[in-house]
């Protein structure tokens, strides 16, 4: 009897068998895994958009890794481009034995950080020196106007440092980037003390540009000329390391007058208004000549 045969497999068909199945499944895992990412991904995006909060977490975790790996183009990129305007904060200890003193004096009257401080007080001795503007005068003007609050702003509109109206003077801050730029406290200083310039330019006085800088029309503006020449001599005596005074002289700008008409366009340099607000940050009330006035 003949025995029947049966073809036998070629050699290395099982391999390919397994090869083949390995293939499939790898792709179809690969498919299924690309989806699951993908759907993944627009979940998040989705929670990113409608939870702000989680959103602001993300981005600070991101930044805080690239700034670990330390990046350099990576920091280039997160920087202030050269020349910005932007105050940092900085070290009282870098600063002249004058500048630190003020520094540290304004801190602790007024309740700011030293650190940022430091550099709106380096700011106004620089810029004072290149202005021949005394810097203890541009750092009275701020502390009366918005106590170095940069994001300071009065019912009229004036904002930032030196509580400049925005509106009025857009032109100056264009070199800064535009209007937004006076909630920068460098670009503020900077604008508000070519607004006082201005000021002191056309009535010949410093009393006389402060009464402009605040906008008094109908009043002699001899409240505010008293609180910031006060406040000017506190810090000026700081910065000498004198004692500080407690008497003060009172200053006057010239009487007011009836605006000119084809003057009436000339706009509020500042939020302070024409009536005295009430007692200061310094503590000074209007009183007769060398009478002692309060030293807070």
């Amino acid at each position: 009897m003949t025995a029947i045969s049966h073809p036998r497999p070629a050699p290395g068909h099982p391999i390919q068998t397994i090869l083949k199945d390995t293939y499939r499944g790898f792709v179809e895992v690969c498919h299924n895994g690309m989806a699951l990412l993908g759907t993944a991904l627009a979940v998040a995006l989705i929670v990113l958009i409608a939870r702000s909060d989680l959103r602001t977490d993300a981005e600070q975790k991101v930044l805080g890794w690239l700034l670990q790996r330390h990046d350099p183009a990576a920091i280039a990129v997160l920087s202030p481009p050269a020349g910005n305007s932007t105050a940092n904060a900085s070290d009282t200890i870098t600063l002249p034995e004058a500048q630190a003193k003020v520094a540290h004096w304004l801190s602790r009257k007024y309740r700011v950080a030293p650190e940022p401080l430091s550099v709106l007080v380096a700011e106004a001795f620089a810029i004072g020196q290149q202005q021949r503007l005394d810097p203890t005068l541009i750092l009275a003007v701020m502390a009366i106007e918005s106590r170095f609050n940069p994001y300071a702003q009065s019912p009229v509109g004036a904002q930032g440092l030196m509580q400049v109206l925005t509106r009025v003077h857009t032109d100056k801050y264009e070199h800064f980037g535009g209007e937004m730029a006076a909630f920068d406290p460098v670009a503020n200083l900077r604008v508000g003390v070519k607004v006082l310039q201005d000021c002191i330019k056309r009535d010949g006085s410093v009393e006389g540009g402060l009464r402009c800088y605040v906008g008094a029309v109908t009043s002699d503006g001899s409240w505010y000329i008293n609180k910031v020449m006060a406040e000017h001599l506190r810090i000026q005596s700081v910065a000498l390391g004198k004692p500080m005074p407690t008497r003060f002289p009172v200053y006057s700008a010239a009487p007011a007058v009836t605006p000119d008409p084809e003057a009436a366009e000339l706009p509020t340099q500042t939020g302070l208004l024409e009536a005295d607000p009430g007692p200061t940050p310094t503590g000074l009330v209007p009183a007769a000549a060398d009478a002692p006035l309060s030293n807070s």
